[in-house]
């Protein structure tokens, strides 16, 4: 069948083999969208209409323990793919959608593009208290949200979620299924499907040139990059741009990764600890190319001093002097752009501003700030230093076929600065909001989307406390991953913002072991207490997922306070 424009057009539920159904009820209808668009799972817990529908179609479900988690790991999808792959996810009504907030929340603030599919309290009921209706409480952390009324209606609206998911800013996208309408039967032949496509904006060749010239006007420009970067597959453009008019790169929490690491103009990542080349150049900047982030203020984000010069470049509008003045904002898609200002630059034949040895300066600068470092990365204490977790991580694994990531608070702190990311894509960083126990979620979402990969999560114990039990969900569902858990009995950090409480109740201290309950999970798990033994433990623990079975190394730390570029 064609449409008007001599398009196809497939009737929803054609099945491969050309025999149609001659009736489907709405979670059909909705598993054959899926099914049209290449889905190649659907995750979720602990139940909804949408797993069987799926399942008929060979599309498997991924079970999780939480909800959250399963959030989670439809983030580490979508951003491990780049939006490329279509990431899902599907929640019970009540209980599941309720419980499924804190990682909708998460994702919106990582701007993660999922495609949400909660189901519903029966038309007619939702509204009625306490009912929880999804498609009300949603609205502030999804870029769209809205609940199906009809079952004729459900290809139109479908096509609009996945529309929203491909295009424009990355964030949430939901749409309610209430329960009864995914039972309601219809005939397909009546409702017609089109696969939407992703549009790409870019800025018009005025702006671009005002871009160039603002940046070869300065006397040190600096460039921000954020996960625009690695959700436009852009770190090729921006590498060449970079070495074309020889601009140092740093990038957001979330951007680390999109420009490698290893380069020689690379700066490393803002982050609230950082590395000292990004205060020393940020100091002495005038000029400030945001690509493809829309900078957030964040207390865990490196903030822009007032008298730079910023200039924005972000795919969505909203962004643009959201939390900062800027000089010039335009709105495109970050690897457009950068193609964009490539061409300029070359076709007028223009050429960057003599600003020295750029490379050495930042060769110099971060030679001493490792100088100063090492001692704390290669410490023989006992407890365990957990810069020295952060060392052997570094000598264990191969950057080029590894993901990493990391959870909130000091395990984020203490590898972020050190830690190469070499290659787009093999570091998942967070950092505007900081949900304990994302990082489970994300490593198992990128090893869904990678299975040759080396997924590594960095977590501290209260981390595990949030989210431990689905490390049965790697091994279940067959996602080896490498899960290092950081023990040192405390909340780290904490003891300063409630002193009386710790000193009289002891109210940041925890306990307990985790290696056993990684083996009793049916994983592998290790505790180490020395530093000699930690390496030796980490190869152990990478050659068993290289076999396939999830694991755990539990290193017994000290509490360590002192964080790159806030000591």
């Amino acid at each position: 069948m064609r449409d008007g424009n001599g398009k196809d057009v497939v009737p929803v539920g054609k099945r491969e083999e050309k025999q149609v159904m001659k009736e489907m009820n709405g979670a059909e209808v909705v598993a054959s969208i899926l099914k049209q668009e290449g889905v190649k799972q659907i995750i979720g817990f602990p139940n909804s209409e949408l797993f069987d529908a799926s399942a008929h179609l060979d599309i498997p479900p991924v079970i999780t323990r939480t909800p959250r988690v399963a959030v989670n790991i439809a983030e580490g999808y979508a951003r491990t793919t780049a939006g490329r792959e279509l990431a899902v996810v599907t929640v019970q009504y009540g209980p599941g959608a309720e419980s499924a907030f804190g990682g909708i929340a998460q994702a919106y603030n990582d701007r993660a593009p999922i495609l949400f599919l909660p189901t519903g309290y029966p038309r007619g009921s939702e509204a009625v208290a306490p009912n929880f209706e999804a498609s009300r409480n949603f609205r502030h952390i999804t870029k769209w949200c809205e609940a199906a009324s009809r079952v004729e209606h459900l290809p139109k609206l479908m096509h609009s979620a996945i529309t929203r998911v491909r295009n424009g800013r990355p964030a949430p996208v939901l749409l309610e299924l209430p329960v009864d309408l995914l039972a309601e039967k219809l005939d397909p032949s009546l409702n017609l499907y089109q696969r939407p496509r992703r549009s790409v904006p870019q800025a018009d060749a005025g702006e671009i040139a005002e871009l160039v010239n603002t940046l070869l006007a300065a006397k040190s420009p600096v460039i921000f990059a954020g996960q625009g970067v690695l959700a436009g597959s852009a770190s090729q453009e921006l590498v060449e741009f970079a070495e074309l008019l020889r601009i140092p790169v740093m990038t957001t929490p979330n951007g680390k990764s999109g420009f490698p690491e290893n380069h020689p103009l690379a700066l490393g990542t803002a982050g609230r600890a950082r590395p000292a080349t990004i205060d020393h150049f940020m100091d002495k900047a005038d000029v400030v190319l945001a690509l493809g982030t829309s900078l957030t203020r964040s207390h865990y984000i490196l903030p822009i001093a007032r008298d730079k010069v910023v200039l924005q470049v972000t795919i969505d509008e909203g962004d643009l002097g959201k939390d900062y003045p800027i000089a010039q904002g335009v709105v495109s898609d970050v690897r457009a752009a950068l193609m964009q200002m490539i061409a300029h630059v070359r076709t007028e034949g223009l050429t960057a501003t003599d600003c020295g040895d750029i490379a050495g300066e930042i060769r110099s600068i971060r030679t001493a700030f490792m100088e100063r470092w090492v001692p704390f990365l290669t410490a023989d204490s006992e407890p365990i230093s957990p810069y020295r977790v952060v060392w052997e991580i570094m000598r264990a694994v191969d950057p080029a076929k590894t993901i990493v990531t990391h959870d909130a608070g000091n395990p984020r702190d203490q590898l972020s600065p050190f830690y190469e990311a070499s290659v787009p894509g093999s570091y998942i960083g967070w950092g505007k909001t900081t949900q304990l126990g994302s990082g489970l979620g994300f490593a198992l979402g990128a090893k869904l989307a990678r299975p040759e990969a080396t997924v590594v999560n960095l977590m501290g114990e209260a981390a595990f406390g949030m989210v431990g039990i689905d490390f049965e969900t790697a091994i279940r569902c067959s996602l080896p991953i490498l899960t290092v858990v950081m023990r040192n009995n405390v909340l780290g950090g904490y003891a300063a913002s409630m002193p009386i409480a710790t000193g009289k109740y002891g109210a940041n201290r925890m306990s307990g072991g985790y290696a056993p309950i990684a083996e009793a999970l049916g994983g592998y798990g290790e505790c180490v207490t020395s530093p000699a033994k930690l390496r030796p433990a980490l190869l152990r623990a990478i050659e068993k997922v290289g076999h396939g079975q999830a694991a755990l190394v539990e290193v017994v730390t000290h509490e360590e306070p002192r964080l790159p570029g806030l000591s």
